[in-house]
């Protein structure tokens, strides 16, 4: 209104004409926009006569301001009139800019100019925040996940059968129902089955009963060996048993299921030279019947051990090649009943303290004697078959070339309902209410999501492995992150997850504002975290998690987490993975779990493709270097100190490299805090710096097909900062030369990993620390 008034009170008063122009401006703090109405000057006319203005009246003669007195009373009731005219064409100016101002509402994704344009370009509205995380929680449903559940329930779908095909075809019909672009990748694998002449255990002469189950990619041959028991298996209980003098060269081990996968307890069987590993459930762990069968696979490694490092697509020409993770030894399940069986007349000395805790019929957990005799025989087939994976995509709106990925297991052997089906339904959920979202409220994500449903799954990630391997070099420069389904409830006691330090203050930061499914005052937070979250919540990542290839082998950040149980292993590859007791499990909580479920992947989703900026945090990784390099350097010390390692080992440089990383993530934490986030182009910059970080600490130096899990912090093999401390560790007297110059190149290498890592966060080459 002032404005308005000012510009009649200047036409009448006889000042130069002026217009009106509006700008949207938006603070850097995100505030919302406000119309701003400037006026000026469009042109300057004078007319001079003697040095006083005049006025030029529509006769062209002049007149002065003193004679208006002089007009009769039509041409004053004319002039009042028109007073009164531009009077309400102000207000109406000035009612209609504010009405502008209070509907016109630009949230802070949305940049807007500042420039002055002839024409001014529509603002693009976007959701906020608070709108997105209301409506994800509002549209995501216990109906809608119930449903889903139902659907997809099976109870035959092994990888490559018609049930698994089938369940393919269900979801990516799904997919095309929501407006979702689709397509599938064809596989052709091979895994191993049972054999129609059955896999036998024989207890000093006699059949222990029938083994319906079976142990995927076990050496197939029939071996004889005197009984061991070796608890969990785990590496430091052989070295008790090392301790103890008992020898496994030659034996039949026995070992209890849980603790880590079927595959390393193999693994660390065979490295002394065992001859087979049977593996039980032990009724302390499991509360399953006596006669339940249990299935797995002991590929120490993931996708298809007979095509490693390459993918398995039919015109792939195969080269002889197998995984170096295949066990060279059988192993094979055995029920509990069948494990009393045996354990019960183990002769021997009595178990070290803490192994006879278990609660097998009639057993004292004896570690065995050379009398005790065991033979092993494995029949496995080795079949090819052809898989698929089936993706849908959600298109970003602004850098669709990049993308992450929500993935989730279909296969099971078995019912596989907590194995398979629930993150089928889950993924399918979250599928249509991000669509719906899209659809019908005008959510428009920055970045591209893909939905993708696995096969062969149970094998070893086989299927999201052979994807990977098939597009490593895109994948590397395009996806960000991957978040998985598998698994995700098993229980209700407890909350576990695993991810790339990169994910930790986002996971945290979402616990918050989820709700906990036990306790719906308190938050995930509140309900799990206790005084130090990462202790109570974290957990190391390992070969049993299905995001494992993801994150060491491809260099992907990734995430997967659970609902799980404190006093029982679910049994996960058994035919009692049914609904009915994963609702036992749960304590028939199961819909309110997949709901919260989904909702934290949804919620760290919408961060991830909504905001400008990549929620990683680049300085999370710093700790865990410091970490590594204070343990080697501690270790290198004392072997020197005691004449063990020559002083030519040196941690000048591992240091430096410490450094290098520890300034380069500084140095990106500030020129975030200094840039325009409002710049999509510096945003996409600072953006591609973090993506580079979890694929440069991929060793460039070992053979994908020699070590799949290439990643020198979380990944395994000679090449890792881990295996250095345990090198070092080992060091128990004077080291062959051969073995310093072993040690001394692996030393380097790994540290020049961790250089390299800091010069790709640097950004430009001329921002590089190379003073290594």
């Amino acid at each position: 209104m002032d404005q308005a008034r000012t510009t009649i009170s200047k036409i009448f008063n006889g000042e130069p004409r002026s217009y009106t122009r509006f700008n949207l401006t938006q603070n850097m703090e995100g505030d919302n926009s406000q119309v701003e109405m400037k006026l000026s000057s469009d042109m300057d006319e004078e007319v001079e006569a003697n040095g006083v203005g005049e006025t030029i009246n529509q006769h062209n003669r002049p007149y002065h301001p003193s004679k208006l007195n002089q007009r009769s009373p039509k041409t004053v009731c004319g002039f009042v009139i028109g007073i009164l005219f531009l009077f309400i064409i102000g207000y109406l100016i000035g009612y209609l800019s504010n009405r502008s101002t209070e509907k016109t509402e630009i949230k802070p994704d949305c940049p807007v100019s500042n420039e002055f344009a002839p024409v001014v370009a529509e603002p693009v509205y976007s959701l906020d925040w608070s709108d997105l995380k209301a409506l994800l929680k509002k549209k995501l449903t216990t109906a809608n996940i119930n449903s889903n559940l139902k659907e997809f329930s099976s109870t035959s779908h092994q990888a490559g059968s018609t049930g698994d095909e089938a369940l393919a075809n269900k979801i990516i019909g799904k997919f095309k129902t929501f407006g979702m672009s689709t397509w599938t990748d064809e596989h052709y694998v091979k895994i191993h089955e049972p054999s129609s002449s059955n896999n036998r255990v024989q207890f000093r002469g006699n059949d222990v009963g029938t083994t319906e189950g079976y142990l995927a990619y076990s050496a197939v041959k029939t071996v004889q060996g005197a009984a061991r028991y070796a608890h969990y298996g785990r590496a430091e209980d052989f070295r008790r048993l090392q301790e103890l003098n008992v020898d496994v060269n030659g034996r039949v081990v026995l070992v209890r299921a849980g603790l880590l996968s079927f595959a390393e307890k193999v693994a660390n069987a065979g490295r002394l030279n065992a001859s087979a590993v049977l593996i039980y459930p032990d009724p302390v762990n499991y509360s399953i019947r006596e006669n339940t069968a249990l299935f797995g696979h002991v590929h120490l490694g993931t996708g298809d051990p007979y095509t490693p490092g390459f993918p398995s697509f039919n015109h792939t020409q195969f080269p002889p090649a197998q995984s170096s993770g295949l066990p060279s030894i059988p192993a094979q399940t055995i029920t509990i009943g069948q494990a009393a069986e045996i354990m019960s007349k183990l002769g021997g000395r009595p178990s070290p303290d803490g192994w006879s805790d278990g609660m097998l019929r009639n057993t004292v957990y004896n570690l065995g004697d050379d009398g005790d005799t065991i033979t092993v025989e494995v029949n496995n087939d080795l079949v090819q078959k052809k898989i698929h994976n089936v993706f849908g995509v959600i298109k970003g709106y602004t850098d669709a070339d990049r993308y992450m990925v929500i993935g989730a297991q279909r296969d099971a052997w078995g019912p596989g309902f907590a194995r398979s089906t629930v993150g089928t339904s889950l993924l399918v959920e979250l599928a249509r209410t991000i669509t719906d979202m899209i659809k019908n409220d005008g959510f428009k994500p920055k970045r591209s999501i893909i939905f993708a449903s696995w096969s062969a799954g149970e094998f070893g990630s086989v299927g999201a492995t052979e994807w990977l391997e098939g597009y490593l070099t895109s994948l590397n420069l395009k996806m960000f992150s991957y978040i998985s389904l598998d698994e995700v409830i098993s229980g209700a006691d407890s909350f576990k997850a695993t991810s790339s330090p990169l994910l930790y203050d986002l996971l945290e930061s979402t616990m918050k504002q989820v709700s906990s499914p036990v306790d719906a005052t308190k938050s995930l937070h509140e309900q799990f975290a206790g005084s130090n979250w990462e202790k109570s919540v974290m957990e190391p990542m390992g070969l049993s998690h299905s995001v494992y290839p993801f994150q060491t082998f491809s260099g992907i950040p990734s995430l997967s987490f659970r609902f799980t149980s404190t006093s029982k292993s679910y049994p996960y590859g058994t035919i009692e993975d049914t609904e009915q007791n994963l609702e036992r499990y749960t304590s028939y909580n199961t819909l309110k779990l997949a709901k919260t479920s989904g909702e934290v992947v949804g919620l760290v989703t919408l961060r991830l493709v909504h905001d400008h900026l990549l929620k990683m945090n680049v300085a999370k990784y710093t700790g865990v270097i410091r970490n590594y390099v204070s343990q080697i350097r501690s270790k290198v010390e004392s072997r020197q100190m005691s004449g063990r390692l020559p002083s030519t080992v040196t941690m000048q440089w591992l240091l430096s490299a410490q450094g290098s990383y520890n300034r380069a993530a500084t140095a990106l934490l500030s020129a975030i805090r200094n840039s325009d986030l409002e710049d999509m182009e510096q945003c996409r910059i600072i953006n591609n710096r973090i993506m580079r970080v979890e694929g440069s600490l991929l060793s460039p130096y070992v053979s994908p097909r020699q070590s799949l899990f290439r990643h020198i912090l979380l990944g395994s093999g000679s090449h890792t900062l881990a295996a250095l401390v345990d090198h070092l560790e080992a060091i128990k007297g004077g080291l062959e030369s051969a073995d310093i110059d072993q040690f001394k190149n692996q030393f380097a290498l790994a540290t020049w990993t961790i250089q390299g890592c800091a010069n790709a966060l640097a950004g430009e080459v001329w921002d590089m620390d190379n003073e290594i």
